[in-house]
């Protein structure tokens, strides 16, 4: 694809990621599993030995996961953390067959969703994980081991008071850039205004990444990201939607 920015079963729902605060530690989300329908847990069933990727650092005595055995090609590897329903993901996989695409959420409707899509579309160079993104990240994915890292419409925590709760915290930043290959690309949407200053803030600060038009920089949303709902919605409610990308140095 064209880059016109280029420079097993069912499981049990995995434990909340944890953001430090003092001494103590606060979600970064909540679980609302919705309704799971039959469908869905016929996906579970049949195809989550296809798409899915148990986590399973302990089996591996704490070794990253073997990518390139898991999807039975070397190729390089974007991440999504979050990606909802799937929409964005089933989008990109079916524009970019060339690379491998790992997904992770923790919302099970959403990945038995996906799940049938991709079966649908015969995407085989995709692979799922149903848990915390962050413990994905520090057990199965080894550093400087992904081409792209992309995160769309994160949980804004709106409340002034929950902000702390948000997900692009600066030691979350900063385990990104150890995961990101030199020369990868970080991809974030978001239609808080608030929480795209708090991803500048963050972000334009930390060691090892470049805004791709500079300092509080933003673009027009890329073709290999489509609207999603969420975004439809935020537009309806008023928002401005806003894509920031960065550069692994």
């Amino acid at each position: 694809m064209t880059d016109p920015f280029a420079s097993p079963g069912a499981k049990s729902p995995p434990k909340p990621f944890t953001i430090e605060d003092g001494h103590r530690k606060v979600r970064s989300f909540v679980l609302r599993q919705g309704r799971f329908t039959p469908a869905q847990q016929r996906a579970f069933d049949a195809l989550w030995p296809r798409f899915g990727l148990d986590y399973e650092p302990n089996e591996r005595g704490g070794a990253p996961r073997d990518f390139d055995a898991a999807f039975g090609r070397a190729a390089r590897r974007v991440l999504e953390i979050g990606f909802g329903n799937g929409e964005a993901l089933r989008f990109a996989a079916r524009q970019d067959p060339a690379r491998n695409y790992i997904g992770v959420e923790v919302h099970a409707p959403g990945v038995g969703r996906l799940l049938n899509a991709l079966a649908e579309d015969d995407s085989d160079h995709v692979r799922l994980y149903h848990h915390d993104a962050v413990e994905v990240l520090d057990n199965e994915v080894a550093d400087a081991s992904l081409d792209e890292v992309r995160i769309y419409f994160p949980d804004p925590w709106h409340k002034k008071r929950h902000n702390k709760r948000r997900l692009v915290q600066p030691e979350f930043a900063a385990r990104l850039v150890r995961k990101l290959a030199p020369g990868g690309r970080l991809h974030l949407a978001t239609d808080w205004q608030d929480y795209a200053e708090q991803m500048w803030d963050v972000l334009d600060a930390t060691p090892g990444l470049v805004n791709r038009t500079g300092p509080r920089g933003h673009v027009p949303r890329p073709e290999w990201r489509p609207q999603t709902h969420f975004e439809t919605r935020g537009q309806k409610l008023g928002h401005g939607v806003w894509d920031l990308l960065y550069d692994r140095r």
